[in-house]
């Protein structure tokens, strides 16, 4: 009886080597132009646009689809960004076409999310006027992002019809996503006079504040089990908030001392991740909850804090570990639902020149990086 167990293990073992073995052989780092050294989580980087502006791409529930912001003059004659759907795999769409058009064409929108029924939330300023906003990058000098008091947030058809207002009302109200189980919406407002996130409830329109600490609360996503959620907020004190709050009332932000938060849903029990210096935004839950994908300049402070990447940590910051080493800029990254597969904006080559392009890139996420995850 031992022996035949032990022949038996031994066919087990053999054949999990064997498996092991074809697996590495399948994946060769030399073929996988778009991984840059040092990228042991990441394999079979695939681009999914090729011009201009695109970013903040998420993933539909299904994990079939894309949603997505772009200005590529290819497919957007707006001139600012306007709201897209693409399929995962770089395939056509039913409809024959690589991208599909779902928000109205006409203003500026930001921020668009699959909810858990397949309809798109975004938001949008086409209401107040169908320009593209002045847009604003410096003020006296400082790198500022605008936070244009006609964005209002809408939910759309998958295909992009029946578009109606969701959230409403004076000031800013961006940045929606929404959680897996189909409940909430999460958002940023400046309904208080302030930067903070607001908990939408889907089925009755009821919502609550969930922030009330002076800074800029805003890019939140909820945690796979619907329990948690992670935030970018700034912290400012003294004279850097009296220029907070100066620059907020001319509808500006300064994003530059940003930082990661993590709450429950109701906005108790705040946690700081991270204590970086420069920006530490974008951030996501990994699949067990347990850990952080964020961006961050941190790393290249001393040289300008022009290089983002995208970096891990666990949730009581500890174990930093950097992800992408392109070089160059590397944001808003987040999981498909299935754990597989990791999307992500970046300015990557294949001949690592210097671009400003900012591309859609899908790679399928190494939990447990091999020996040839590392042979590069």
């Amino acid at each position: 009886m031992f022996k035949f167990l032990y022949k038996s293990f031994s066919i087990v073992f053999i054949l999990l080597i064997i498996t092991s073995c074809e697996n590495s052989e399948q994946y060769n780092p030399e073929n996988d132009k778009l991984r840059f050294s040092g990228e042991v989580h990441l394999r079979n980087i695939k681009q999914l646009t090729y011009g201009g502006n695109n970013a903040e791409a998420y993933w539909s529930f299904d994990n079939k689809q894309l949603v997505f912001q772009s200005d590529w003059d290819k497919i957007n004659s707006q001139g600012c960004d306007q709201i897209f759907v693409m399929n995962a795999d770089g395939s056509g769409l039913a409809s024959g076409e690589q991208y599909q058009l779902v928000s109205t064409g006409t203003g500026r929108t930001t921020c668009s999310y699959f909810l858990a029924d397949g309809r798109i939330v975004f938001g949008s300023t086409h209401a107040a006027d169908e320009n593209c906003p002045e847009t604003v990058m410096f003020k006296e000098g400082r790198y500022v992002w605008p936070i244009y008091d006609s964005y209002d947030i809408y939910i759309t058809d998958p295909n992009g019809e029946n578009t109606k207002l969701l959230i409403g009302g004076e000031g800013y109200d961006a940045e929606p996503t929404a959680s897996p189980d189909g409940k909430y919406i999460i958002y940023t407002s400046t309904k208080s006079g302030d930067l903070e996130l607001y908990r939408y409830e889907i089925a009755t329109g009821d919502e609550i504040r969930l922030t009330n600490t002076l800074g800029y609360d805003g890019g939140a996503f909820f945690s796979h089990d619907s329990k948690k959620i992670v935030w970018r907020a700034s912290r400012p004190t003294g004279e850097v908030a009296e220029l907070y709050k100066e620059l907020l009332e001319q509808n500006l932000v300064e994003p530059k001392a940003l930082n990661i938060f993590v709450s429950d849903i109701n906005g108790e029990n705040v946690i700081q991740v991270t204590d970086l210096a420069g920006a530490n935004w974008a951030p996501f839950f990994h699949p067990d909850d347990n850990k952080i994908l964020f961006c961050s300049n941190h790393h290249s402070m001393d040289t300008g804090g022009r290089e983002f990447d995208i970096f891990m940590i666990n949730l009581d910051g500890s174990d930093l570990q950097r992800i992408t080493h392109s070089g160059t800029f590397d944001a808003f990254p987040m999981f498909s639902y299935d754990g597989k597969k990791l999307v992500f904006a970046s300015n990557r080559r294949t001949d690592g020149k210097d671009s400003r392009d900012t591309n859609i890139f899908v790679a399928d996420w190494v939990e447990n990086p091999e020996d040839v995850d590392n042979d590069f």
